[in-house]
């Protein structure tokens, strides 16, 4: 049996969904170095509506085992760069 994987749930006081999603970036970027991080797993909610969550990356498996690092719901292939 695998052990349960743990959610960090960190509040911010940002009040929009694109500096939220910024943030998210410049987190993933200054911290992917840092394994027991899945940064392709983020989402973002509301505080009054947790339930309601949005992903920030498109996430899918390429080739080489690496993932998309586009943002989610992005025009065009899948790849590694350009907007993250």
């Amino acid at each position: 049996m695998t052990a349960p994987r743990w959610i960090i749930h960190l509040p911010t006081t940002l009040t929009s969904q694109d500096v939220a999603t910024d943030l998210a970036a410049a987190l993933r970027d200054s911290l992917g170095h840092v394994t027991a991080l899945d940064f392709g797993e983020t989402t973002l909610s509301e505080e009054d509506a947790q339930h309601l969550r949005h992903r920030v990356w498109c996430d899918t498996r390429l080739d080489g085992g690496l993932r998309c690092r586009l943002r989610d719901g992005h025009s065009g292939s899948c790849g590694t760069a350009g907007e993250s």
